[in-house]
């Protein structure tokens, strides 16, 4: 069996083409042989055959056409297609694909000494091309990626032998065969070249002339410049009637120049596949226009030029005139950038222009470049730059040529006046981050230690670099298990000086994290340095504008310039807009300058004033939520410098909360280990409002432990009473109905000591609650007078109202049903004169119960609607009215309906009260299909 690719794309065997019979096949049949023996991910074979914006249906239309390929090839060993986790794989001999063959020829060619016989090696690659490349296959992106590269290696193979041709004097034979090439490629020197030499040669000065006269008018007027040097002299050389020389009997030696200036490729590559899938998109060349220039951007160490010259190297083939190289050291170990002037000189020596004919000026070196690029088919690979002036100048203007750029600098000038793309690489995940172990270290080591690679990866962040580092350790100490790089670790991370980067040091300044960051950080103004290093003081996911004006003491606008310049140095990351992160091995960079740079004192106050932009954020939101039963807290003003978020209604604070919740816990712990006990426990009971409506109950208890302790540590009986209330909360709604009875009590016991007439109401109606959930009702309802009486002597009339409403309840509960709706008529009457929703829509719930206990099942369930339409957002309330409904509906007889209610409020349960699921999903398994039931089975005061 052979494959062709020059030509129609197929399987042949004893000269008969064999299949696929769709161009779809035959477009994933030429992407699997373009690099025979090395899988191709499934993203490339999308792009290839749909581009861009592939269908939903695409993966699995791919299985399917692969699926008909190996069926294909099934009858032939000598061709394997194979599926890994990497893509797909079609395992062939190179001498099968006429392709391979072809390069493998003029290969030889090259090496060849003899002019004969090169030229008939070059011959037989040529005429394994049977027409136009790839013909007949699915989707653009071979015919315009491809193709054109291809293409110009029939021409650069063709231009050889008719070079060797003309040492031979088949002129005329030249003549004929170049003069329609030319005309269809008229920007083409070195076609231009040969064909005025066979025409001057063989005695049609004439006709040469016309032919540079052609192409001239085709550089005017296309690319606005002249022809090159070489063929100015030429024809210079033929109106004199003499012949111009060729260097080795070929062509000019500028026209030959085919620079190979690429890095040596990293091997074994890791992961990248998606990022190289996007190259591959965003390079895609445009007919007649130049690709705009592409910047691979990302923070230091996190593999820039790993991808680029990797991908670089796998493309190589595009750019068949030679790949340009040069590091721009807009980042390393001193502050002399390479100038564009120097970088452009270094251009034109690889492009062999003799100095005598370089221009003075950089503006006439640039031009010079971009014309010797003219015509050709480069990539020029410019690394590590600094900013976008410094890589204007080296961009080239070709439709043939691309401009590759790193930098850790997003280059937004460049993308906004060049048109560039950008690819932002991102940290590896923990599964690229074993795989890179795993590649360097060998599967048998990793798998021998799985905890230590996790921990590993974890310490590493996901940053490549540091996995190498580590890496390199652990392969230059074979016998060392890598439970010994873990405890280097942990013993650099003592508390009394910064060490945490010290296991990162490859040895020199390359593969030193520390030193890396460094420069970066250098390049930042003084303000954002400074910001840098403070950011380092909460360990925190993601930081806010505002949080980051009070750590610094500035304004919001000014914090937000300053943000942004980090994020285009890649010091920081913006994930989503406003919200600002970076990983744990920059945290603990920055946390070592703080450290130099920094005082005590003005660490401090900074970390104080971004608690108390934290604390006094939050308790302006949960003022805005609705709460039940809440034990008022009050605070200090805020300090100077502090902004405070802005903050207007209930829905922007539940959004508020919502991505702020992790970092106010790491706040909190922070807050206690760093000595500000005030702030820990206020910020946990200013977050009180959130965690109950939202039910986050293990966050709460998390950080009430926490604040419980702080308080204790300042022995202040207010703060402890406050946060044993909220503590035991999240405790009740986690079925750990003992422990917080000892809070709730405990609590009391502070509150009466400090005479707060409304915490003790709040305490007893939480006890009352207890009582409830233990069938205790006329205890209950005696808590819950007492909580009435306290209320009604603070003057807190909101108290007042949801006491009441409690009190109907428990009457409710033991059957003075008269006396109930009372109760509740009283708190209805209240909670509307303070326009208390939540209060009108618990005492709702308790009258819909009440109507459900006297057999007023219509009644009830209206009642329970009403009831949940004020309940807005408010999840774990809903939850215990649902169950209700549902009751009431089965008793009603709306059996189905009333399965389906108690069904999603079980859903509710399950994920915010998981202490009481296990008793409602009895309730439902246990319903008869035409039952009515017991009331008494949904039980709870609001």
């Amino acid at each position: 069996m052979e494959f062709r690719l020059l030509g129609a794309v197929g399987a042949w065997h004893a000269g008969r083409r064999l299949g696929p019979s769709t161009p779809q096949q035959r477009t994933i049949l030429a992407m699997l042989l373009l690099e025979p023996g090395r899988p191709v991910p499934v993203a490339r074979l999308e792009t290839a055959l749909w581009g861009s914006e592939p269908p939903e249906s695409s993966r699995n239309a791919v299985q399917g056409h692969i699926s008909r390929l190996r069926r294909l090839l099934a009858p032939f060993p000598e061709a394997a297609l194979t599926t890994s986790a990497r893509g797909y794989c079609l395992t062939a001999g190179r001498d099968r694909v006429d392709l391979h063959r072809f390069r493998e020829l003029v290969r030889d060619a090259g090496g060849e000494p003899d002019p004969e016989r090169a030229a008939g090696l070059l011959r037989a690659a040529l005429a394994l091309w049977q027409g136009p490349p790839l013909t007949d296959v699915a989707g653009r992106w071979l015919p315009d990626v491809v193709v054109p590269g291809l293409e110009e290696e029939r021409l650069t193979a063709l231009e050889r032998r008719a070079a060797l041709d003309l040492r031979q004097g088949r002129h005329q034979e030249i003549a004929a065969e170049l003069a329609p090439l030319v005309g269809e490629n008229p920007l083409r020197e070195r076609l231009a070249w040969l064909l005025m030499t066979a025409l001057s040669r063989g005695g049609h000065r004439t006709e040469a002339l016309a032919v540079f006269r052609g192409v001239r008018r085709r550089f005017a007027d296309e690319l606005g410049i002249e022809p090159g040097e070489e063929l100015q002299r030429l024809h210079q050389a033929i109106l004199a009637g003499r012949d111009e020389p060729a260097v080795n009997g070929t062509t000019p030696a500028a026209s030959l120049a085919v620079p190979r200036h690429l890095p040596p490729d990293t091997e074994p590559f890791t992961a990248r596949e998606d990022e190289l899938a996007t190259l591959d998109r965003l390079t895609a060349p445009r007919p007649g226009q130049a690709p705009p220039p592409c910047v691979v951007t990302g923070t230091g160490g996190v593999g820039k030029t790993t991808l680029a010259v990797h991908w670089a190297h796998r493309a190589r083939d595009r750019f068949p005139d030679g790949q340009l190289y040069v590091n721009l050291q807009g980042y390393g170990p001193t502050h002399a950038a390479r100038s564009p002037a120097e970088a452009v000189r270094l251009f034109l020596d690889a492009l062999q222009v003799p100095p005598e004919l370089i221009p003075a000026t950089l503006e006439a070196q640039a031009g010079l470049y971009r014309s010797l690029l003219a015509g050709r088919r480069m990539l020029i690979l410019l690394d590590n730059a600094l900013d976008s002036d410094q890589v204007r100048p080296l961009l080239p203007s070709a439709p043939g040529c691309l401009a590759l750029i790193t930098s850790r600098a997003e280059l937004t000038g460049l993308v906004a006046a060049e048109g560039g793309r950008t690819l932002t690489l991102g940290l590896f995940s923990p599964a690229e981050s074993r795989e890179l172990l795993t590649r360097r270290l060998g599967a048998a080591k990793v798998g021998a230690e799985p905890q230590a690679v996790d921990d590993l990866v974890s310490r590493c962040a996901g940053l490549p670099l540091a996995l190498s580092i580590v890496a390199a350790r652990a392969h230059a100490r074979p016998a060392f298990p890598l439970r010994a790089l873990i405890t280097e670790l942990e013993e650099a991370d003592g508390p009394d000086e910064p060490g945490g980067l010290d296991v990162f040091d490859g040895g020199d300044t390359g593969t030193n994290l520390r030193t890396v960051f460094s420069w970066s950080y250098r390049a930042l103004s003084p303000q954002a340095a400074r910001l840098f290093r403070l950011r380092s003081l909460l360990p925190a996911p993601e930081l806010s504008a505002p949080a980051a004006a009070s750590l610094a003491g500035i304004t919001v606008r000014e914090a937000r310039r300053l943000l942004a310049e980090l994020t285009r140095a890649n010091l920081a990351a913006e994930p989503a807009p406003g919200r600002y992160g970076w990983h744990d091995l920059l945290r603990a960079y920055a946390e070592e300058l703080t450290l130099l740079h920094d005082s005590g004192d003005e660490r401090r106050q900074a970390l104080h004033r971004l608690l108390d932009h934290y604390l006094h954020s939050a308790h302006l939101g949960d003022g805005l939520l609705e709460l039940l039963h809440r034990v008022p807290l009050n605070l200090p003003e805020p300090g100077p410098g502090v902004v405070v978020a802005r903050i207007g209604d209930r829905e922007q604070s539940l959004a508020w909360f919502g991505r702020e919740h992790r970092t106010l816990l790491a706040a909190i712990r922070h807050a206690a280990r760093a000595g500000f006990d005030a702030h820990a426990w206020q910020l946990a009971c200013a977050c009180w409002g959130f965690l109950s409506q939202e039910s986050r109950s293990d966050d709460q208890v998390a950080m009430y432990r926490i604040a419980l302790e702080a308080a204790q540590r300042l022995d202040d009986q207010a703060a402890q009473a406050h946060v044993r209330v909220g503590l035991a909360q999240a405790l009740i709604r986690l079925g750990r109905d003992g422990t917080s009875g000892t809070h709730l009590r405990q609590a009391l016991t502070l509150f009466r000591t400090l005479g707060d007439q409304v915490g003790q109401g709040v305490c007893l109606t939480y006890l009352s609650l207890l009582e409830d959930r233990r069938n205790r009702y006329a205890e209950g309802l005696a808590l819950s007078e007492e909580a009435l009486r306290l209320h009604r002597s603070a003057g807190d009339r909101a108290g007042e109202g949801r006491v009441l409403n409690n009190i109907g309840w428990f009457h409710a509960r033991l059957g003075a049903y008269g006396e109930a709706l009372r109760r509740c008529e009283e708190a209805l009457l209240i909670h509307r004169e303070l326009d208390d929703r939540p209060g009108e829509s618990a005492t709702l719930d308790s009258m819909g119960y009440i109507h459900h206990l006297l057999g007023r099942y219509e009644q009830a369930i209206a009642y329970y609607l009403r009831s949940l339409s004020l309940r807005g957002g408010k999840r774990a309330l809903g939850a215990r009215t649902l169950q209700r409904l549902g009751e009431a509906q089965v008793a009603a007889g709306r059996v189905a309906e009333g399965r389906q209610t108690l069904g999603r409020a079980l859903d509710l349960v399950a994920e915010l009260a998981p202490g009481d699921a296990d008793a409602l999903r009895t309730r439902i398994r246990g319903l008869a299909p035409q039952g009515g039931v017991n009331a008494r089975g949904a039980a709870g005061p609001s």
